[in-house]
């Protein structure tokens, strides 16, 4: 899943925009965390904003709650993935800081957002996005069949996780999480391309 096919984006006039995200680059994170809510691994790609293609990614581990168990311990190691960094909290976020100030990153993604800019308040002074916000909602997701039950915004009422709106956007049944905090973040970045929306299209999608 870490191969991004490079494609140029489409119906970017779906979404009106109400402020521009005027960036050289975009970030896409997921986090995992273990049985007491804590966070113990963090995934990150780093794409270009206009047709995803993935520039960098790093992955952490969080000590010591990699050992505290979670729903998803067993894919903290999946494939033979590696960590850039295994260590505290605080050597983490603070690579993390550096890592993106690196790559002159502002907007950062994810897949509902709102758990994971919950969960990461040393990176709040960034502006986040909802990928979710436009994946999950016809008039932003051309996949959507027809026949889906939705609310009246176009918003999906159901089957609007990860693994679906994959598979919708990719026709690719077959396709599982890995629940790998990296893989994760490299999946998402693949809806956003899939989605063919410009970065700048999220502003709607901002969360505070």
């Amino acid at each position: 899943m870490l191969i991004i096919k490079k494609s140029p984006p489409n119906g970017e006039d779906l979404i009106p925009i109400k402020e521009l995200i005027n960036v050289n680059r975009i970030a896409v994170i997921d986090t995992e965390t273990t049985w007491g809510d804590e966070v113990m691994s963090i995934g990150i790609a780093i794409a270009d904003p206009i047709d995803f293609g993935l520039v960098d990614m790093r992955y952490y581990i969080l000590t010591p709650f990699k050992n505290y168990g979670g729903m998803y311990t067993d894919a903290l190691y999946i494939n033979g993935i590696k960590p850039y960094l295994e260590n505290t909290r605080e050597a983490v976020t603070n690579d993390i800081k550096a890592f993106l100030a690196e790559n002159e990153i502002s907007a950062m993604f994810a897949y509902n957002a709102i758990f994971d800019h919950h969960h990461l308040p040393e990176l709040q002074f960034l502006k986040w996005h909802d990928i979710m916000k436009a994946a999950a909602n016809r008039r932003y997701n051309s996949k959507i069949p027809s026949s889906a039950d939705c609310f009246k915004t176009g918003k999906l009422k159901r089957g609007y996780g990860v693994e679906s709106i994959y598979r919708m956007l990719s026709g690719r049944a077959d396709y599982r999480e890995l629940h790998n905090a990296l893989t994760d973040a490299v999946d998402e970045l693949e809806i956003m391309r899939m989605l063919g929306l410009k970065a700048e299209s999220y502003a709607f999608a901002e969360i505070h």
